[in-house]
């Protein structure tokens, strides 16, 4: 299948976007509520933040090169919000859901992470549906 015309600078902007939206959500939003729920030190300094950094970004570039595909050139805006929100949900959050039934995660935990994950495709499909 050929590639489609893909705004390479709106891809670019969708996963820089979901770093701001993980440093609010991860950050002063739900940080002490996840650390908790995931057993983490909310004070523990990362083992490297650069190779953590750098896998997540590659993770949501690929993410954003993926929905873009999806969506194909110039998507209506509110076709990609409905697409960035259903996907999310859908896909995203209830696979999680699906992970963290079976390692007996909690719902809190389930909430927050499948949450932001909801959030990353509907900001994907905003950035997407408006950079024409």
């Amino acid at each position: 299948m050929p590639m489609p015309d893909i705004n390479w600078l709106a891809v670019l902007a969708a996963a820089v976007s979901v770093f701001l939206l993980g440093g609010i959500w991860y950050g002063p939003l739900f940080k002490h509520a996840w650390c908790r729920e995931a057993g983490m030190d909310p004070n523990a300094k990362p083992g490297h933040p650069g190779r953590t950094f750098g896998i997540a970004f590659v993770a949501a570039l690929v993410a954003a090169i993926a929905f873009a595909w999806y969506l194909g050139p110039n998507p209506p805006l509110m076709t990609a919000l409905h697409a960035g929100f259903a996907i999310g949900l859908a896909y995203v959050a209830t696979s999680f859901g699906i992970n963290y039934a079976f390692a007996q995660r909690s719902l809190k935990l389930w909430l927050i992470d499948g949450g932001y994950h909801t959030l990353q495709f509907t900001l994907y499909g905003l950035i997407l549906g408006l950079w024409h």
